[in-house]
């Protein structure tokens, strides 16, 4: 089978809470590692909540990387989306667990466009 994409769930926890709640500090970490992972980028989008908390996405002509954030918990899950083979998602996931100081790291990848090489199926769900 032959997959469009990789999607990298991760869960960071122990992390910096300082960090988890300082929306530009996010946005460069985010953006500076979908670049240093081999991926383009085309855009972004955060939001500070209130008290506390980020939720933000940069978006990669590969396709994204988001995160949310909960610094009253000291964690952060964390989206990696890839298409392609250009991109290194694992690289993106380790940069930004090492920038917000995570104490620990859990990911799971899914397979998403799953196909049949040169095929394209119609499907019902």
């Amino acid at each position: 089978m032959f997959a469009l994409g990789r999607h990298l769930l991760i869960e960071l926890t122990g992390c910096n809470v300082t960090l988890l709640d300082d929306l530009e500090f996010l946005k460069q970490s985010l953006h500076s590692a979908a670049v240093r992972s081999g991926a383009t980028v085309v855009g972004d989008s955060f939001y500070h909540f209130s008290p506390q908390g980020v939720s933000g996405v940069v978006n990669i002509a590969e396709s994204h990387i988001s995160i949310h954030t909960w610094p009253e918990c000291g964690y952060a899950a964390l989206d990696v989306f890839t298409c392609g083979d250009r991109v290194e998602p694992e690289e993106a996931a380790r940069l930004i667990s090492e920038s917000l100081e995570a104490k620990h790291c859990s990911l799971v990848e899914l397979k998403r466009g799953l196909l049949q090489q040169g095929v394209v199926n119609n499907a019902t769900i």
